[in-house]
């Protein structure tokens, strides 16, 4: 090859190379944005995250709901999804209600441990439209503390929550699911800890006895 052919090729491998490195670049700057719709698609957002970990402002719930908007109503759906095989029954005791901003509401969660081992679960939320998250808080909640099943053990979870009167006037319809997973490092701790007692009640007869 030629220096003139080698020189040429050079140039159109640099050329390549100044193009990936340009889209890298702009595909870097997409995944913000990209970012955002997902959150609007699936419900997820740092201010429901916050609402999540506890770390909300009650106070600004206590002054958002001095004023119930009675013109106007809007319909918020109840899900329930467990992880593949999961051990255990997850189901809210009704599908819908419809509510006025601004009016506190309750509803109950159902959960049933079908395995016959002790379980630690947690809940993770999603809500949509995304646009609706900051406009939708918990008061209470089951999903603010891992929850610990007995084997066969069943309850009674309330969600305690209001939707803020600046939602969105669009917006007719929130829909909040709760998928339910296993936390399996509790689980196992806890495991352990039944174990370590069970071992140490075993050690602590066999020590009377061998004193009697």
């Amino acid at each position: 090859m030629s220096d003139a052919e080698l020189k040429q090729v050079n140039t159109r491998l640099m050329r390549k190379l100044l193009i990936a490195a340009v889209a890298m670049f702009g595909f870097g700057f997409a995944l913000v944005p990209l970012y955002n719709v997902m959150c609007d698609v699936l419900g997820l957002n740092g201010r429901f995250l916050a609402i999540e970990q506890g770390t909300y402002d009650a106070s600004k719930a206590r002054s958002i709901i001095t004023t119930v908007d009675e013109t106007r109503t809007v319909t918020v759906e109840f899900l329930a999804n467990t992880d593949r095989n999961a051990p255990w029954e997850f189901r809210s005791m009704i599908r819908s209600m419809r509510l006025h901003p601004g009016e506190i509401k309750e509803v109950n969660y159902f959960a049933k441990n079908l395995s016959a081992r002790d379980i630690v679960a947690h809940a993770v939320p999603s809500l949509t439209p995304g646009r609706a998250v900051k406009y939708f808080t918990k008061m209470e909640c089951f999903c603010f503390t891992k929850q610990a099943f007995k084997a066969g053990e069943e309850k009674l979870m309330p969600l305690r929550f209001f939707v803020d009167p600046n939602l969105p006037k669009d917006v007719k319809t929130i829909t909040l699911a709760y998928t339910f997973f296993e936390s399996k490092q509790q689980t196992k701790k806890n495991s352990e800890r039944s174990e370590l007692a069970s071992a140490q009640t075993v050690l602590t007869g066999i020590t009377a006895n061998s004193l009697q």
